[in-house]
């Protein structure tokens, strides 16, 4: 009871922010027929709400609204809206878009909290672990602040090593906790007493964003990602993922390699350093590709602020507190899907969806090609640097509603990862379509695992899984007859796990069958 409680009181504070903002109208489509709700959201409206302009007296979009609301929300609901941006399927390309501009930028915290941290975290005082130490953060974001310093001369630095140090913002745990309580309780709220919006799953995707804030708040886990993907292009010159200094590294500090370089999208200073533009941007798109085809695991918010450029043109990225992976499948169903897609073999894509079990049996095969060739026909024939591919990909995947379809978050993490890539590039140099840049790369990927040889090696490879496989399942096979034998069907839970992964393969099953149905009918 104290509980709820307290969080109505939350919530009416959050409520006022809200429509101060005029940002309320999705509190009250969402809370419509909860109890008394409809009515306090219309007092809170009549009183606190406003219409807001921007500096230029230009009335807001919905996105910048609630982007405003959030950020004055403070660090969970700023890092809520970063969360949501990736979800265009569930707010709109525009909402989406603008939630992405979100800021992540907070009042610092004094150096001697920062300094206490780190002595707390790595157990010896800050003179041990550093020779200097520059108590001015260089960025102040909602979970954490970064700190220059240089650590203690050893053999291989004589001089010492400029590094940077992300600290954990004091107590920010619990202030995080407590909101993801309160949105938890939200959530739940909306999903038992309205129908209409269990489709967005708003309970899942308050705990999707509790996971991804979980492993931003232990840094342990944000330097491992760095280490992955610098294993990943280890020996590629034209791709710097920052060192991680695992001696000065804990649960709340990360220390790594210190890099200088040239803002991703600041043309002039490229040129001024004597840098081409357009070999920036060659390297950027091989690197995406890699990570994402390649890989399967890619730095998950690209934007120029994590991104820089070296003064030897290698591209350099910190900030991997969110990172994207793509398993095989769906890295194969993408390629399929797009290529098919730009060949305008639309009923070829309707196929490709089907068969990755994206669109249901039920739905009419026909009407979602049409669908497709809806977002296809009017692209085709233009030139490909008026090509928005990431917003091709988002059309693709907005119309999931239509066809009660479910788009898998890594998807759209990519797609808005694509989005940031095209708009860097079109900064840089608006007649270049970074994808043009990467075809020699995609067209020797499609070569070697889309190929017919490379079908050929993936068949025969799931084949030999299988041939390995059949000793345990025979195993589990000799435990059923025993069942059978004794007149019951139960199956002890080690059996059945293994059977039941193998219901796939159809031939081992009617193995089972044959089997099963010659011991009943001897009996």
């Amino acid at each position: 009871m104290l509980r709820s409680l307290k969080s109505l009181i939350r919530l009416s504070r959050i409520a006022v922010i809200f429509a101060r903002h005029g940002a309320l109208a999705p509190f009250e489509e969402a809370l419509a027929g909860v109890g008394l709700a409809p009515f306090l959201l219309f007092l809170v409206r009549m009183f606190f709400g406003r219409t807001p302009r921007d500096v230029n007296g230009r009335d807001m979009r919905p996105g910048e609204r609630l982007a405003a609301a959030l950020s004055e929300l403070g660090p969970a609901f700023i890092k809520l809206g970063q969360v949501l941006s990736t979800r265009s399927d569930l707010l709109g390309e525009q909402v989406a878009e603008d939630l992405a501009k979100l800021q992540d930028q907070l009042p610092a915290f004094s150096a001697f909290q920062a300094r206490a941290t780190i002595e707390t975290e790595l157990g010896q005082p800050i003179g041990v672990l550093f020779a200097r130490f520059e108590d001015e953060p260089v960025s102040a974001a909602s979970i954490s602040q970064v700190h220059y310093a240089v650590t203690l001369p050893d053999p291989d630095w004589p001089e010492g090593r400029p590094v940077a140090v992300k600290v954990l913002r004091p107590e920010i745990e619990a202030a995080f906790q407590r909101d993801i309580e309160l949105l938890l309780w939200i959530a739940s709220v909306i999903e038992r007493t309205q129908p209409r919006f269990k489709r967005l799953k708003p309970v899942e995707v308050v705990q999707t964003f509790a996971a991804t804030v979980r492993i931003e708040m232990d840094l342990r886990l944000e330097a491992a990602a760095s280490a992955e993907l610098r294993q990943n292009f280890d020996g590629d010159p034209t791709y710097r993922v920052p060192e991680i200094d695992w001696r000065r590294t804990g649960r709340r500090v990360m220390t790594q390699e210190r890099l200088v370089g040239i803002p991703m999208d600041d043309r002039a200073a490229m040129l001024a350093a004597g840098l081409s533009v357009d070999a920036v941007l060659d390297k950027a798109a091989a690197i995406f590709f890699n990570q994402a085809f390649r890989d399967g695991y890619f730095h998950g918010d690209q934007h120029p602020g994590n991104m820089s450029v070296g003064l030897d043109g290698a591209i350099q990225v910190v900030d991997f507190g969110i990172m994207g992976r793509l398993d095989k499948p769906t890295r194969f169903f993408l390629a399929d899907m797009l290529l098919a897609f730009l060949e305008r073999d639309y009923s070829r894509v309707a196929e490709i969806y089907l068969d990755a079990g994206y669109l249901s049996q039920k739905q009419p095969l026909d009407e979602f090609t049409l669908a497709l060739r809806s977002i296809g026909e009017p692209i085709h024939g233009r030139p490909l640097q008026d090509i928005s591919f990431a917003r091709v990909l988002g059309q693709l995947f907005s119309i999931a509603e239509s066809f009660d379809m479910e788009v898998q978050p890594q998807l759209l993490l990519l797609q808005k990862n694509m989005l940031m890539a095209e708009g860097v590039s079109r900064r840089l140099n608006p007649e270049l379509n970074i994808w043009t840049l990467a075809q020699p790369l995609i067209e020797q990927w499609m070569r070697e695992n889309r190929g017919p040889e490379a079908r050929l090696v993936s068949a025969a490879e799931e084949f030999l899984h299988v041939t390995r496989r059949f000793p345990a399942v025979m195993r589990n096979l000799d435990r059923l007859v025993g069942h059978l034998s004794e007149g019951g069907l139960k199956l002890d839970p080690e059996a059945l796990q293994v059977i039941t992964r193998t219901g796939s393969n159809w031939y081992l099953w009617l193995i089972i069958a044959i089997l099963a149905a010659g011991l009943l009918f001897s009996r």
